[in-house]
């Protein structure tokens, strides 16, 4: 859940941001002049505007997402430890090569291909459910043995 809501938080401080960044030309710059009952088209500083508030919004959605995409889709902390595996020289052996992320505190692991050559493949998130609990029991173990 706090994944998704990271995403939907980033989402809206940036149409919060852009919207502010509009508010700020609509008050600097004069009124446009309307031809027909449109300004967009006809007035080049108006256009000039909104085509400069567009490419800052799809640059800001474009970054969430890929910024989202990285991130650990149960604790949302930034994946960490990129390992690399499999090799193309040896890819009946080891596999496609790809990139390997992990969570800092073992809720799963992200991979991601290397090399995208039929279209986009989707990253692989794969859950460590059961990570901490061996290690603790193992430390339990120990614990009673003692």
């Amino acid at each position: 859940m706090r994944y998704w809501a990271l995403l939907v938080a980033k989402l809206g401080v940036s149409g919060l941001v852009l919207g502010g960044i509009w508010f700020g030309i609509t008050l600097l710059l004069p009124r446009p002049h309307l031809y027909r009952g449109q300004f967009l088209g006809f007035d080049l500083a108006w256009t000039l505007a909104a085509g400069l508030v567009f490419l800052m919004s799809s640059a800001l959605v474009y970054l969430s997402i890929l910024d989202q995409r990285y991130r650990c889709r149960v604790c949302a902390r930034r994946l960490r430890m990129p390992v690399t595996s499999g090799s193309w020289g040896q890819m009946l052996q080891l596999g496609r090569p790809h990139l390997e992320y992990i969570c800092p505190y073992g809720h799963g692991t992200l991979r991601v291909a290397e090399l995208q050559i039929s279209g986009l493949e989707p990253a692989e998130w794969t859950r460590n459910a059961g990570m901490w609990e061996e290690l603790a029991a193992a430390d339990k173990e120990d614990a009673h043995r003692s």
